[in-house]
């Protein structure tokens, strides 16, 4: 298999943990909101995105679908909460080997790029503590669709433009720690990486087809084929 043209990387649970602080956020915006301060893990699994996860929220919490006006407030109060939980959070981490695979791919001309269920302004709240926002030109997130494959596509067609050169998705790796992540990476034509960093275990993600499971971004990565 030839090296990979782009890798997009998954955030929560394959490059960092923020130690609970999105849950803490919606939290919080429900509570400031509604009067409710609603678990979110109730309502979700791994791997949905954001506008996802507050609609689910939303109706099992008020009691009806929000309208476009509510969906807007409580993700607005989501986002204003972010910042404050992630920089606070004593559970906040880099997951092992993530800061130098990240770099050396870098160096090497692979391009980077993440694909997150989570909507562009998060991701990039989560891994600015980090500092892993340089590393990242473009993307795709829960803000372009509520799909995981039509995320991945956008992620895609924006590398594309980025080199000048369309990307064939053939040649692209997506890296993450959910059934969700491998699903999406091939929906949308692509090889399927996955870490057991998150909150699945090496031998479900095994049985979910990806190309490669790693037990951490400090195993060999597998950009060679």
């Amino acid at each position: 298999m030839a090296r990979p043209r782009a890798i997009l990387f998954d955030v929560d649970g394959t490059l960092i943990s923020t130690g609970g602080a999105g849950a803490r956020s919606w939290r919080y915006a429900f509570d400031e909101l509604h009067g409710i301060p609603a678990d979110i893990g109730q309502f979700s699994d791994a791997g949905m995105t954001d506008p996802t996860v507050a609609r689910l929220t939303f109706k099992a919490a008020v009691g009806h679908d929000p309208s476009p006006t509510e969906l807007a407030t409580v993700m607005a109060a989501y986002l204003d909460r972010l910042p404050f939980e992630v920089e606070h959070s004593d559970g906040y981490r880099v997951l092992d080997g993530a800061e130098d695979i990240l770099r050396r791919l870098g160096r090497e001309g692979i391009l980077l790029g993440i694909t997150s269920g989570a909507v562009e302004a998060a991701a990039h709240i989560k891994l600015a503590r980090a500092g892993f926002n340089r590393y990242f030109p473009f993307g795709g997130y829960g803000s372009d669709s509520p799909d995981r494959v039509e995320l991945t596509r956008c992620a895609i067609a924006r590398g594309g433009r980025l080199i000048g050169e369309e990307l064939d998705p053939a040649h692209v790796f997506v890296v993450g720690d959910t059934p969700k992540d491998v699903e999406a990476a091939h929906g949308a034509g692509c090889k399927a990486v996955a870490t057991a960093t998150g909150h699945y275990s090496r031998e479900e993600l095994e049985k979910t087809g990806a190309e490669w499971v790693l037990g951490s971004l400090r195993e060999p990565f597998p950009e060679a084929g």
